[in-house]
């Protein structure tokens, strides 16, 4: 779906009633929000992988990326 719509929907609408509407949207934002958050979750945790595989393989590129940032920073402190 297009999220571009909606959100211009809104930005119009949201112009069209800025001097009527005095209700917050701050609760109905922040509710939408953790849906969005538990559905993000849900569809997250229903992918299958190798979970110690990836964690493995973050750790070392973590570590690769230290190393490499360390030997540039040394380059540099040499010149």
């Amino acid at each position: 779906m297009n999220i571009f719509i909606p959100l211009l929907l809104g930005i119009v609408v949201g112009y069209l009633l800025r001097n009527r509407i005095r209700a917050s949207m701050d609760k109905p934002m922040s509710a939408a929000l953790l849906f969005l958050i538990f559905f993000m979750g849900v569809e997250a945790g229903r992918v299958e992988i190798d979970a110690l595989r990836l964690f493995a393989s973050s750790i070392v590129f973590a570590l690769f990326t230290i190393l490499g940032s360390l030997f540039v920073a040394l380059l540099g402190v040499r010149e």
